[in-house]
């Protein structure tokens, strides 16, 4: 396979770096002139524009290489978003190591006939459409509908055993998850300006071009960030995390998996990370029962997708409880902060529910 590269003629080939930019390969694709020499790529492309992201085009079928970049490129100049390439990519990759990509119809049978769920179907026709429309083949895509299925809401009382058994750095990020509900690409994308510690808000960056929204956190949830904050010396516009949601997820399923087989417990390997998200909005939901309000605060941009909560909801109805009661407001406003409900008054005492 040919690829344009920038080192004039007297640079010896073997000083040569193979990961070059994706932006200067779009560049000198377009203004070849006589300093541009033709090398020949045996190696795997790495991107450095995508480093952050892990993004790499690696696939045994080297012709397949400059095609799929091709898309890539125009996905990043279009403004997708880095989690968004990176699945079109792992997702041509894959095609590309098994059927000719230029080839729809070989490209129709191979995915029809892998044993995935429609979803992943689903997945493989939306990326391939993307180099279709990249490279102006025709075809017509199949319909997959996503298989439906309920999401699973962890326990409180799990959850709190994941936060605990984490790293420090870990455990802070899934209290985080746990009260804000954010993506984790969200999450990983604060910065510290984004943490106003004196109104004790959250002001994230929403992804999957979702609305704005301001999110609470508890005081003690509060005091640690800025602890995290003064420990690690950060600025305003550092990152509150270094690593990206991939780093976030790979640790977390390690640490998860690891709880588990130690516990004797494989359930706990049922709980995915974004599973959190699923329980601040179920929670949020049974506490508020304002559907707009969860809608808000989880950044959809459709109701539609907010209503599934309200079924969830109905799900755990019956879960257990754990009750507590207050004497004053000082022990009502820690229960409160610690997630529980308040219910009533009994004899000047305050009574106090929460999920297990």
């Amino acid at each position: 396979m040919h690829i344009p590269f920038f080192p004039k003629p007297s640079q010896p080939a073997q000083n040569m770096m193979f990961g070059f930019a994706i932006a200067d390969f779009f560049n000198l694709s377009l203004n070849l002139g006589s300093n541009f020499v033709l090398v020949r790529v045996t190696a795997t492309i790495s991107n450095p524009i995508f480093t952050k992201s892990g993004i790499t085009v690696e696939t045994s079928q080297k012709s397949a290489i400059p095609t799929i970049l091709n898309v890539l490129i125009k996905m990043k100049n279009n403004g997708n978003n880095n989690s968004t390439i990176k699945l079109t990519n792992k997702a041509l990759t894959h095609i590309s190591e098994n059927v000719n990509l230029n080839n729809p119809e070989e490209v129709k049978e191979f995915i029809a006939n892998k044993t995935v769920c429609n979803g992943t179907k689903r997945n493989y026709c939306t990326a391939y459409n993307r180099y279709c429309k990249r490279h102006q083949i025709q075809w017509e895509p199949p319909k997959y509908k996503a298989d439906a299925k309920n999401r699973r809401i962890p326990t409180t009382e799990n959850i709190e055993r994941l936060i605990a058994r984490a790293s420090p750095r870990l455990s802070l990020k899934l209290r985080i998850s746990k009260e804000t509900g954010l993506r984790p690409i969200e999450l990983c994308n604060l910065k510290v300006k984004d943490i106003d510690t004196e109104q004790k808000q959250v002001y994230p960056t929403t992804a999957k071009h979702g609305s704005a929204r301001t999110l609470k956190i508890s005081n003690n949830l509060n005091m640690a960030i800025q602890n995290h904050i003064n420990t690690n010396k950060l600025n305003l516009n550092d990152k509150l995390f270094k690593g990206t949601a991939d780093n976030y997820t790979k640790n977390y399923r390690q640490m998860r998996n690891n709880l588990a087989e130690k516990l004797h417990d494989q359930t706990l390997k049922n709980i995915r990370l974004y599973d959190l998200r699923h329980y601040f909005a179920t929670t949020l939901y049974a506490k508020t029962r304002d559907i707009l309000y969860v809608k808000q605060q989880m950044g959809h941009k459709q109701i539609e997708t907010t209503m599934i909560y309200t079924q969830l909801l109905n799900l755990t109805e019956d879960d257990e409880w754990t009750c507590k009661t207050a004497n004053n407001i000082k022990e009502a406003q820690d229960l409160i902060e610690t997630g529980f409900e308040y219910i009533t008054e009994k004899d000047g005492i305050m009574l106090f529910r929460k999920r297990k």
